[in-house]
């Protein structure tokens, strides 16, 4: 009896440890690092992020996960390497039937030799002496325990490993993990990255042991606005969670999800790892904008920047705006109310001068946001005029705003002289409203807007780039700019037109009108003004 209590007493610590590090991943991840990773380990805040929200999917609480981060901020290693490895370590429990040694896990990459390298480290892991220490009893490998494309364990569960396109995608898992779904240089293929996608959409959604329970984990970093990520949130799917995690914090695409949690930066810029990928070890990356923004900022653009890049933009340097000879509001609203998807966007420009006395345009502001019909009139009509109204209709409209997509900025209000309306189905109704509520009062006029005359969409940002070229256009450092200038930069692989369709509408009317001449049809117009 007392060798049996010194050994208890003797193995107790091991239990305490190995009780808290089951109800933590997070723990688990860092008191395993060692055993698959000769590098110190980093905390940081980012990774707490993944396990919290990993750990919700083991109880069953996320039922799609959705993560987006840079790479080489170990998403492999806590996802694919640690995860499994951790879930595989719990008691097993009718009530979690995603948790225990009995789970079935699908791990899925663009490439074969990602998804058995991964697989292998995990299995060393769970074969070390730290964890069947701790473990041993309950995670047990059997049959052929060098195998990389699938090892199972002694209760029944099983770690399938594949690629996309793979042999073994007639098994099912309880819960299919996706690292890396595209392969970097084959994604601006149309062909083979809708293939990725069909596959999805055809097989891998299908692979299921128990369809109420099972759950599915895609961690990826962008590479193409219609990459996998893309077409999921473009399904609009209420159950999948997306966890998005910038290189560089952008206040206007700030994430929260739906465990309460939110992203703790405050300062724009503010780096997601600087310990391990600081300013210095990221600055190559972002000379490479099609790089930067798809991979590394979570906000791809096509490759060469657009048609209109994000640096031909002239940034204005001061913190108040110019003196305007004319404001001019434009508006772009979603096709039909049904339309859920779309969005409706405004974007407010001043025209000024230069100290040669050259035409610019400047944005002064910009909002996007999905709204209705007479919730959108109330909401324009407030933000383009400075009148006073009644507080309830001011507290109805600051609600409204902060409905709109990726609002950041206070309600700020900018009284424009004109407002151009697209001449389109919800465009008219909100038009004739606008003058009704506003127009007759004096606050500015209402124009209906043809913007076809112009040509396609595409055409029509290829029609503003001589004004870019000429650097007319100005945009001030706020983030609703950076958003914009996104936006545009994306043109003309995007599915997100609301915000470039109200800038050329904007630009394009104040070349058509002559308030925005480019310099050799500024010297034109003086040429004949002499002659005459």
């Amino acid at each position: 009896e007392l060798r049996q209590l010194a050994y208890a007493k003797m193995r107790l610590p091991w239990v305490e440890e190995r009780e808290r590090l089951e109800k933590s991943l997070i723990a688990f991840f860092e008191a395993a690092w060692p055993n698959f990773d000769p590098a110190p380990y980093s905390p940081n805040w980012h990774l707490d992020a993944i396990a919290e929200h990993l750990q919700a999917v083991s109880r069953g609480e996320i039922k799609r996960l959705l993560v987006n981060m840079p790479p080489r901020h170990a998403k492999t290693l806590l996802a694919g390497v640690a995860w499994p490895a951790w879930l595989w370590a719990q008691k097993r429990d009718p009530a979690f039937p995603l948790m225990g040694p009995q789970v079935k896990l699908m791990y899925l990459s663009y490439g074969s030799t990602l998804s058995m390298d991964t697989a292998t480290t995990s299995r060393r892991l769970i074969q070390c002496k730290w964890y069947q220490d701790r473990w041993g009893t309950r995670v047990k490998l059997q049959g052929d325990q060098e195998a990389k494309v699938k090892y199972d364990t002694t209760a029944g569960g099983t770690r399938i490993s594949s690629s996309f396109g793979g042999s073994v995608l007639g098994r099912g898992g309880d819960i299919r993990i996706i690292d890396d779904p595209h392969k970097i240089d084959e994604v601006e293929s149309d062909l083979v990255r809708e293939q990725v996608i069909r596959e999805y959409d055809e097989t891998i959604k299908s692979r299921v042991t128990d369809p109420k329970s099972t759950a599915e984990v895609i961690i990826m970093h962008r590479v193409h606005e219609e990459d996998l990520t893309g077409h999921i949130l473009a399904d609009g799917d209420d159950k999948v969670v997306h966890l998005m995690l910038p290189a560089e914090y952008e206040p206007n695409r700030k994430c929260t999800t739906a465990l309460g949690w939110e992203d703790p930066r405050t300062e724009e810029g503010e780096l997601l790892w600087p310990q391990k990928w600081g300013a210095n070890e990221l600055k190559p990356f972002k000379k490479l904008q099609y790089l930067w923004s798809g991979q590394y900022q979570q906000a791809p653009t096509p490759r060469g920047g657009g048609i209109i890049k994000y640096d031909a933009w002239q940034l204005w340097p001061g913190e108040s705006y110019p003196q305007c000879e004319l404001v001019l509001g434009s508006l772009d609203t979603a096709s039909t109310e049904k339309e859920q998807n779309d969005a409706s966007a405004l974007t407010i420009w001043g025209i000024f001068r230069d100290g040669q006395g050259s035409p610019k345009a400047i944005l002064l502001y910009a909002w996007e946001g999905r709204l209705e019909i007479n919730d959108l009139t109330i909401l324009v009509g407030l933000l383009c005029s400075v009148e006073k109204r009644p507080d309830a209709e001011y507290q109805r409209a600051l609600a409204l705003y902060n409905r709109g997509d990726d609002q950041v900025d206070a309600l700020y209000r900018v009284p424009v002289d004109r407002l151009l309306v697209e001449n389109k189905n919800n465009g008219i109704s909100v038009a004739h409203e606008l003058m009704r509520l506003f127009g007759h009062s004096g606050n500015f006029a209402v124009e209906l807007i043809d913007p076809k005359i112009f040509g396609d969409k595409v055409a029509r940002i290829i029609a503003c780039e001589p004004m870019f070229a000429d650097e007319m256009v100005y945009a001030p450092d706020r983030a609703f700019a950076e958003r914009v200038i996104n936006n545009v930069a994306a043109v003309p692989k995007t599915s997100k037109w609301d915000t470039p369709d109200s800038v050329s509408q904007a630009l394009l009317y104040m070349r058509k009108t002559g308030l925005l001449l480019r310099k050799d049809e500024q010297a034109r117009v003086t040429h004949d003004e002499l002659l005459f």
